[in-house]
């Protein structure tokens, strides 16, 4: 039974009546000592909270898609297979010059009833990382459109937060649905979007999505391993001028660090209530050592960059929530590093970033456009 799924949904339901039904109706018939009676009235009660709070739970959860599965939830499921040293990076927008012949993946519709029935998913086994997960993919309305057949279209890859499933951007975010529209009417360019899971460590920590050596390579698997997939199986661009990275919360610091990092792979990075000291989310594994906090905070990686990135970053925040940081990435920026920093006002909740999507798209297509 899924966890996000309605047969869970409707048991977790009719399991609250039931245990006060349940409750009622045995209150007065406990036989016994009065310990043995307070024990089993206790139980009963115990079990009537334990249904409304696994009810609470699970309308949260689906309403955000924190936990995608029971093993993300129990936090027993590793996605990592193998932590070798990853080849040397290629230049070239997502294309790697060392990557073997093309994989052609095997996609289908995703199994959850609040994900729209036109976004794909596959299970990839990451080449050069040796992290294996879940990747799901959009394909804009023009993509099968034949007027289209011979034109390769600009990329997205979209980073929930964490905890956070990689179901969450089409699912609770509402990003394709937004989006169809817009670039059915031409306000937003016909972006291929990309979620791939980013919740890879069984402990429940936040891989901060770092390459850490002896641990995971989860920076090659978002930045190397998932977009060399794209390329293979869809007709994406190669170049770095027609990819982005897109992400909230710790999604939207990993955005922006690995598009300042990556400007051979990335042209945008967007970030909605991000941080940059990976402090600021205590499980992350990149926050555990002075070193790997230092040199993965996004102002670190761009006022130490040889030479400025090519790279237009979006930062949008509230105060303490994102726009301090935001702040101090611009006025570290130089040409033609570029950054955009938007003052928002609401909690750190998909209630704010979900309303925000047109205008962060409509953005992103000033940058890229829907022809290079």
């Amino acid at each position: 039974m899924q966890l996000t799924g309605k047969p869970f949904l409707i048991l977790t339901i009719l399991l609250v009546p039931v245990s006060i039904a349940v409750a009622m109706l045995l209150w007065g018939r406990v036989r016994g000592s009065r310990a043995v009676q307070a024990l089993a009235r206790l139980i009963m009660l115990l079990f009537c909270q334990a249904t409304a709070v696994t009810l609470v739970f699970v309308l949260v959860n689906n309403a955000n898609l924190l936990y995608g599965s029971w093993d993300d939830l129990l936090g027993s499921d590793s996605h990592v297979r193998s932590v070798a040293v990853p080849p040397a990076d290629a230049v070239g927008g997502g294309a790697d010059a060392k990557a073997q012949a093309k994989v052609l993946q095997q996609f289908k519709a995703i199994d959850d009833p609040a994900v729209p029935s036109d976004v794909q998913t596959t299970d990839l086994k990451g080449r050069l990382s040796g992290v294996d997960g879940e990747v799901n993919v959009w394909l804009p309305p023009q993509y099968n459109d034949p007027a289209y057949k011979d034109k390769k279209f600009p990329v997205v890859e979209l980073l929930p937060g964490f905890p956070g499933s990689s179901k969450t951007w089409f699912g609770t975010l509402k990003v394709s649905e937004q989006l169809k529209p817009l670039m059915q009417s031409g306000q937003v360019a016909p972006f291929i979007l990309v979620s791939p899971r980013t919740q890879l460590l069984g402990t429940g920590t936040d891989s901060g999505c770092a390459d850490v050596p002896g641990k995971i390579n989860a920076d090659t698997w978002l930045s190397r391993d998932v977009p060399q997939m794209i390329l293979d199986n869809f007709r994406a661009d190669p170049s770095a001028s027609r990819w982005a990275v897109a992400g909230y919360s710790a999604g939207a610091h990993c955005a922006s660090r690995l598009a300042l990092e990556h400007p051979d792979r990335y042209r945008a990075g967007i970030s909605m209530s991000g941080y940059n000291d990976p402090a600021a989310e205590p499980d992350s594994l990149t926050a555990k050592d002075p070193h790997l906090r230092e040199i993965a905070n996004p102002l670190y990686v761009l006022t130490h960059a040889a030479t400025p990135p090519n790279v237009a970053l979006y930062e949008a925040g509230d105060a303490g929530d994102g726009y301090e940081a935001g702040q101090a990435l611009a006025k570290a920026a130089k040409a033609p590093t570029t950054v955009t920093v938007v003052e928002t006002t609401g909690p750190h909740t998909p209630a704010l970033w979900k309303p925000m999507v047109p205008q962060v798209f409509k953005w992103l297509t000033g940058i890229i456009p829907a022809q290079p």
